[in-house]
């Protein structure tokens, strides 16, 4: 079975507010990116404790520390950018999840300045400086997520990425809005990238106005991607990103309502595909 997740700040900034909302929809694993209105790299020790305590307490686990990392301007300095990987690395022993979610760099100046693409050896150099950091980490892996504006944004970035490193250190975390946001075509992508996909992000979108939407009512091929990777043997986690409201830079905001009516339309896709989902 495959189990659903969530970036659980999309409900509310309230870390018990996300708890109380995924119990009741089933959701047992979390993608943690923001409680209290703090970036998950900026949680100090005392709040870093209390959402772990409670998580632990309502049996819910996290299945990827939600960083920014790699989203930001390849220009900024590789040093200041590097110390924050390693409290994502932090993060991710102390609430033991096995994935980081990471991006792969805006060009200088910010997302739409220039090209990425000319900064490849930079951008890959980067990769494996943060492979060789988590090399002796045992059980987390990053997972890099194809994201608008950066060197990863298509598939040929993100395969570049993914056979250049060619580490199990550095996996692929798919996206099906954000390939259908940059007029790529996820069923032409998954094939390719789905030997490298260990984790599934869920949101939809249309093509051309790029409008998110509920999964399966846009042009993301959700029904038939999922139904793929079931069979193919995926057994990781469905997790939900609905940004159903807004999409800022380093976080969502979908609301308890929205979040329900984005987990139905997941579950739907799923028993309409026979894939089984836990909870």
């Amino acid at each position: 079975m495959l189990k659903i997740g969530a970036f659980a700040d999309e409900i509310s900034p309230d870390i018990d507010e996300q708890i109380k909302v995924c119990k009741q929809l089933g959701i047992s694993l979390f993608e943690l990116r923001g409680v209290a209105g703090k970036n998950v790299l900026d949680f100090d020790q005392p709040l870093r404790a209390e959402i772990k305590s409670k998580l632990d307490a309502a049996g819910i686990g996290v299945v990827s520390i939600g960083s920014p990392i790699g989203k930001v301007d390849i220009a900024k300095p590789w040093s200041e950018h590097f110390d924050r990987f390693k409290i994502a690395v932090d993060m991710a022993v102390f609430f033991g999840a096995p994935y980081i979610r990471l991006f792969s760099y805006y060009p200088p100046g910010g997302e739409g300045k220039g090209d990425i693409m000319a900064h490849r050896d930079e951008v890959l150099k980067r990769f494996a400086a943060k492979v060789e950091y988590i090399e002796n980490i045992s059980n987390v892996t990053m997972v890099h997520e194809n994201e608008k504006g950066i060197y990863g944004e298509r598939l040929a970035g993100c395969i570049d990425i993914m056979k250049s490193i060619d580490s199990p250190k550095l996996r692929f975390a798919f996206d099906f809005a954000n390939f259908v946001q940059v007029g790529d075509d996820p069923a032409v992508n998954w094939p390719v990238l789905k030997p490298y996909t260990v984790h599934i992000h869920i949101k939809d979108a249309i093509m051309g106005s790029g409008l998110v939407v509920p999964a399966g009512e846009g042009d993301g091929k959700i029904a038939e991607i999922l139904k793929d990777a079931w069979t193919s043997g995926y057994r990781g986690c469905l997790s939900l990103e609905p940004h159903l409201k807004v999409a800022g830079h380093s976080h969502g905001e979908t609301g308890a309502d929205l979040f329900k009516i984005a987990t139905d339309a997941l579950k739907k896709v799923c028993k309409e595909q026979n894939i089984p989902l836990a909870g």
